[in-house]
């Protein structure tokens, strides 16, 4: 294993119920994802038990007002928010400005999602360089996340960017290889962003499944 596939932070998302977050958390993810999307069957709408300091908490939201995301971020403690709609790059920037006006000393992260399928025109991300730390790339499909599929990977061999990526759509123990493959290459790959593929039902993770993938990742 390249010290890169050991450097390289997990997220895992679509966190529901209690014990269940409780157990991934001895699994020690660098990020849990937290849904606030009442059109999703992850959507989260209770308290998040306590979980330790080395967890970045993550509020996902999709074309959510600046309010609401900065009220659940407050709450929660959120270190990272994740924009998975249409968010414009001036909605990224006051978001931005609001939550470094919130918490000065310690600035959450901002997670912009783009779905792609099997191509993307990379000049859609200029407007939102600088006012995002993460470009998050999805698997274009009917939900807003979690279908479950990967998109052709391939496309990012053309990623003009330094921002760096957060890797989502479709990941699991059959895309292993892949993913050591593309983590192999000069892309700035951040994190791996999973949910679906280690579900035994919407919001409930398989914690066998994880701690093989966690395993084999950084063994």
């Amino acid at each position: 294993m390249t010290t890169k596939n050991k450097d390289i932070q997990l997220k895992v998302c679509g966190m529901k119920h209690s014990d269940n977050i409780k157990d991934i958390a001895a699994l020690a993810p660098d990020y849990m994802g937290f849904i606030f999307y009442p059109k999703s069957p992850r959507n989260f709408d209770s308290d998040i038990p306590k979980l330790p300091d080395t967890i970045k908490k993550t509020g996902v939201f999709v074309n959510a007002t600046v309010e609401f995301v900065t009220e659940k971020v407050q709450k929660h403690n959120f270190k990272a928010v994740q924009l998975h709609g249409n968010e414009s790059a001036a909605y990224c920037k006051e978001l931005r400005s609001q939550l470094l006006d919130l918490i000065p000393t310690n600035p959450v992260a901002i997670f912009k999602v783009f779905a792609i399928k099997d191509t993307f025109d990379f000049a859609t991300l200029t407007p939102y360089e600088g006012h995002v730390e993460y470009f998050l790339f999805d698997t274009k499909g009917k939900e807003k996340g979690g279908n479950g599929y990967t998109f052709d990977w391939n496309v990012l061999k053309n990623y003009p960017s330094k921002t760096p990526i957060i890797l989502s759509g479709g990941i699991g123990l059959n895309e292993i290889e892949k993913v050591q493959d593309i983590l192999a290459s000069d892309l700035p790959i951040h994190a791996l962003d999973i949910n679906s593929k280690f579900e035994d039902a919407p919001g409930l993770k398989n914690i066998e499944k994880l701690k093989l993938f966690i395993a084999t990742l950084r063994h």
